[in-house]
């Protein structure tokens, strides 16, 4: 309930589009984004799906109080970012809330240090979540994310509420 009246916007990288029909519809909508990569396909569809959202919310088609972009793994914050506070027409209707990364305790370490795109997710974000650390010690992991992130809260993925993406 605390999500509810939220769009999910998907980023769909693959050959078939799966992510999306994950997404359990209660009080909400789903749209896909199949250009693949965000950060690469950010100038032309990221920015045309947000205005078409919000026109045919205007248009009374769908009713959404919060967009939640789900990224892929690997995308790049700063283009996405720089997408909602550099067009005119979203940074006027749109407000950034935060932005949340999450990391797995079994692979996240290596996935930092291989891909610069990883770093970024960290570094942009404002609020960093570990997962499977039911298979892995989190401590490790939850020190680098200390140092790469200094300002970000980090946390359990299995102790977040649903309630604490709406601050």
């Amino acid at each position: 309930p605390a999500l509810g009246q939220t769009l999910v916007l998907v980023n769909e990288f693959g050959e078939a589009a799966l992510d999306h029909r994950l997404y359990e519809r209660l009080d909400g909508e789903v749209a896909l984004l199949a250009s693949g990569c965000l950060c690469c396909a950010l100038r032309g569809d990221f920015v045309d799906s947000l205005q078409g959202l919000l026109a045919r919310r205007d248009a009374g088609e769908l009713s959404f109080r919060r967009i939640v972009v789900e990224t892929s793994g690997l995308a790049d914050p700063g283009p996405i970012l720089h997408a909602l506070f550099a067009d005119a027409t979203l940074s006027r209707r749109l407000r950034l809330a935060n932005v949340t990364t999450l990391v797995d305790a079994v692979n996240g370490a290596a996935t930092l240090e291989s891909h610069g795109e990883a770093r970024r997710q960290v570094a942009f974000a404002d609020r960093i979540a570990i997962s499977k650390t039911d298979l892995a010690p989190a401590a490790p992991l939850r020190a680098l994310l200390a140092g790469l992130a200094p300002q970000a809260t980090i946390c359990d993925a299995s102790e977040v509420d649903a309630a604490a993406f709406l601050v």
